[in-house]
């Protein structure tokens, strides 16, 4: 007997996340009461299936895939309390009622993402186009087809309209017939070969698992995407065809667990193919049943609220009212998401956009982060950094949080060290922030912890079984250029890791001596030097990085002046930031030695004419802020820089102020004799020459804060008439420009009404 034609067999075809579809395959469940429960999905994850109903398993959750040789392999199978087959797993769990995925074992879908399958000859044919394309909408997007016949421009709205707003209702055999019908028009000629073989693979295996369910006799139920309800159903390929399909089938070794996910990244616009719009909204349609409408405007007023957006009780009154009236002039069962963020725009929102994007950020998409019981397979990495987290008092939280971090403090102390080690882990749950009048002892982070990182907690595993062993192993494998070296070497002393530092020494000694490309040594400075620093503050011995750090100084100084002539813009612009970087972090040395052998070579540089423009007034800024030159000085240099005797053309000239300004706006304000320079320079070019630096100088004071170009407009404003024009004093009254005044009001009198019936005034 096919399964089709079994009458204990019942197949459900849903969305995979929708809150009246979960409604329906519960009630369908309760009515059918099936003996075994079948769900679409990876069957290595029948042994998981009994975590359901354990205490800590709150959705949204994910099942997760991996190949242990290669973590980076994975796929995902997200549930949150709306997805129908989260619904059929809780209620099969509930009723003791056995559950299997009937989906291609994960495995095999891993390994078919390295299978090459060459592409039929005739998949194609040149005179099926429009067949080809109507197939190719029919298969991307069933639900769009459908949406259209109906007479909806939105597939999201119809759906919404036939199911997931209806709390009551048997739709299932409605989609069976429907979906059937779309398939029949659809026979694979829109997809390649590789995208065909997956899908007859996987409805092959569905297939086999059920008829394997039939034979025992059971009452079945199956919850499957509603795409492959007709190759569950009707007339179906025999068994020798199945197996033909399967025969072949790659696998590959894999492990699952359960991970916590996000209702973020349910979202389709997170890049999830099965993702729906709205999450936060979904959920709220199935755990709040009765009175959806009123209850959902409450929760955005709460929303605009806790951002200081005043929302009174009268405003929620109004837009449930609103909301209802949209959607009953839009022949809608209920008012869907398009009537609530209507009714929240026109009348929570008072019209503002920036209110209504909160609303859909915090509300619309939901920010929910589901938990999985501490029984849940792990690896011994993941296992260790909870148990670290927990110690150290860290939430795994999704929404960020700001944490300032005093380095003298234990616990302060373990987070810093925790954050910098998952860092070199490529686990980014912190994000390193500026203090700023804090002190070298204080740290900024930036947390939040986003659900995919369970991947690449896994992936690190590879490098071993706790956070400060997978952190050392990973850091030793950096051991490539200097500057790999030496971000290994800084990277080791934030994070602690002694094991690694060793190691890192011994290659850095090597590579600083071999390296002769100054572009190289000035990367590799500014590392060893906040290296040092946090060797200091943490209290490790850095004397051996002392000895490198000053030897890279010296080769530096001697090799900068051979590579610094006559560059390309590029690479000019390249040496300016290699450079700023060194200044930046030489005050860190301390040393009086090193910070006056730095800037004699950069004074030396500054005096060349080989030195193009942007270079030259870099070095005179940083030569001047360091109280190597005086301002004097610096004025003349930029005097003779911008005279109009000088051979450089204009757009050398600009990049020189370039150069020259890009350390701030300080001079500019303290300093008229900068300002009378600069402003005596602009007012002296030819119209052709200032419409080609425009540009430049406005890019050059697009750098300066609001605050600060206004400060500089008002100082050019109080220039005495010797060094500029004389301004032209403000129109007075309308009497003194009669013409066009009487013009403007005969506009403003006829806008009125006052002119009586007379012409509009031209």
């Amino acid at each position: 007997m096919t399964p089709s034609a079994h009458p204990s067999l019942r197949v459900l075809g849903v969305r995979h996340h929708g809150p009246g579809s979960a409604r329906a395959v519960r009630h369908a469940l309760e009515a059918h009461q099936p003996e075994v429960v079948l769900i679409e999905g990876p069957p290595e994850a029948d042994a998981l299936v009994g975590l359901v109903g354990e205490e800590g398993m709150v959705p949204p959750v994910a099942l997760l895939a991996y190949a242990p040789e290669a973590p980076g392999t994975a796929s995902l199978w997200p549930f949150a309390s709306f997805s129908p087959e989260w619904q059929a797993l809780t209620w099969a769990v509930d009723a003791g009622v056995p559950v299997r995925f009937c989906d291609l074992p994960a495995g095999a879908m891993l390994a078919a993402r390295e299978e090459v399958v060459e592409d039929e000859p005739d998949l194609f044919a040149p005179d099926d186009d429009e067949i080809v394309e109507e197939a190719e909408a029919v298969r991307r997007d069933p639900l769009a087809v459908l949406a259209r016949v109906a007479g909806y421009d939105d597939p999201e709205r119809w759906w919404d309209d036939v199911m997931e707003l209806r709390t009551e209702g048997d739709p299932f055999d409605a989609i069976a017939e429907v979906m059937t019908e779309l398939r029949s028009g659809s026979d694979g000629r829109a997809r390649s070969a590789q995208e065909l073989r997956v899908e007859q693979r996987r409805e092959a295996w569905m297939r086999k698992v059920l008829r394997a369910e039939l034979r025992k006799g059971h009452r079945v139920a199956v919850v499957c995407g509603a795409w492959h309800v007709p190759a569950l159903t009707g007339t179906l390929p025999t068994v020798t065809a199945d197996n033909a399909v399967l025969k072949g089938l790659p696998k590959r070794k894999v492990a699952l667990t359960w991970v916590p996910w996000a209702h973020s990244r349910l979202a389709a616009a997170s890049g999830y193919g099965a993702g729906v719009d709205s999450p936060g909204w979904y959920h709220h349609l199935f755990t709040a049943p009765d009175h959806p409408v009123s209850r959902w405007l409450t929760n955005v007023a709460q929303v605009l609220r806790s951002h200081d957006l005043p929302v009174s009780s009268a405003h929620v009154v109004e837009a449930v009212r609103l909301a209802e009236a949209l959607a009953a002039l839009r022949d809608r069962p209920l008012a869907g998401l398009t009537e609530m963020q209507d009714a929240t725009l026109a009348v929570l929102c008072d019209g503002s956009r920036t209110a209504l994007d909160l609303v859909t950020r915090e509300a619309v998409v939901g920010e929910r982060l589901g938990t999985v019981p501490e029984s849940a397979p792990g690896v011994p990495l993941d296992a260790d950094l909870r148990a670290t987290a927990r110690r150290l008092r860290l939430k795994f939280e999704i929404e960020p949080r700001e944490l300032i971090l005093d380095l003298r403090r234990t616990i302060d102390l373990g987070r810093s060290l925790l954050l910098h080690r998952l860092t070199v882990l490529g686990v980014g749950w912190g994000r390193p922030e500026e203090v700023r009048g804090e002190g070298t002892f204080k740290e900024g982070w930036s947390l939040s912890w986003q659900p995919e990182f369970v991947v690449a907690v896994i992936e690190a595993s590879l490098w071993g079984t706790t956070v400060v062993a997978a952190a050392s192993a990973k850091l030793l494998e950096r051991t490539g250029s200097l500057a790999e070296v030496t971000g290994g070497v800084e990277a080791a002393l934030r994070a602690d890791l002694p094991d690694a530092l060793p190691p890192l020494l011994a290659a850095l000694d090597v590579r600083a001596a071999a390296d002769t490309d100054v572009a190289h040594l000035l990367d590799a400075f500014p590392a060893l030097v906040r290296a040092r620093r946090y060797g200091d503050v943490r209290g490790t011995d850095t004397e051996r990085l002392r000895d490198v750090t000053d030897a890279l100084l010296i080769r530096i100084c001697a090799g900068l002046p051979t590579v610094a002539g006559n560059l390309a813009p590029d690479a000019a612009k390249a040496l300016v930031d290699r450079i700023d970087a060194v200044q930046a972090v030489l005050p860190l040395l301390g040393d009086p030695d090193a910070q006056r052998r730095w800037l004699t070579t950069l004074a030396t540089l500054a005096g060349r004419a080989d030195v193009i423009g942007l270079l030259g007034g870099r070095l005179v800024r940083i030569l001047t802020d360091a109280g190597e030159w005086d301002a004097d000085e610096a004025a003349r240099r930029l005097g003779r820089a911008l005279s109009r005797g000088s051979a450089s053309p204009v757009t050398e000239q600009a990049a020189w102020l370039e150069g020259f300004l890009a350390g701030g706006a300080l001079l500019l304000i303290h300093d008229d004799r900068v300002v009378r320079l600069v402003d005596a320079w602009v007012r002296d070019l030819a119209e052709e020459d200032f419409l080609v630096v425009l540009p430049l100088v406005r890019r050059t004071f697009g750098t300066f804060h609001a605050p600060e170009r206004r400060n500089i407009a008002n100082r050019i404003a109080r220039l005495t008439p010797a060094t500029t024009q004389p301004r032209q004093e403000a129109p007075g009254p309308a009497e003194a420009i009669p013409d066009r005044a009487a013009a403007a009001l005969a506009t403003v009198d006829w806008l009125l009404g006052t002119r009586g019936s007379e012409e509009r005034p031209r």
